[in-house]
């Protein structure tokens, strides 16, 4: 399921953090990041997959 997730955070990032940990402080976070640019929302949502 993680490889699913990672895929999903490279193509959208908020929607792999989403479907890590759900409506929470690292989403809003993550659509901040990939808001202000691409490749930093991909590493937040990367490492928060990771991380867990």
């Amino acid at each position: 399921m993680d490889i699913i997730r990672i895929l999903c955070a490279i193509f959208f990032p908020p929607l792999g953090v989403f479907l890590q940990v759900g409506f929470g402080m690292d989403f809003w976070i993550n659509i901040l990041l990939t808001l202000l640019g691409y490749i930093p929302g991909i590493v937040h949502a990367v490492w928060i997959i990771a991380r867990k």
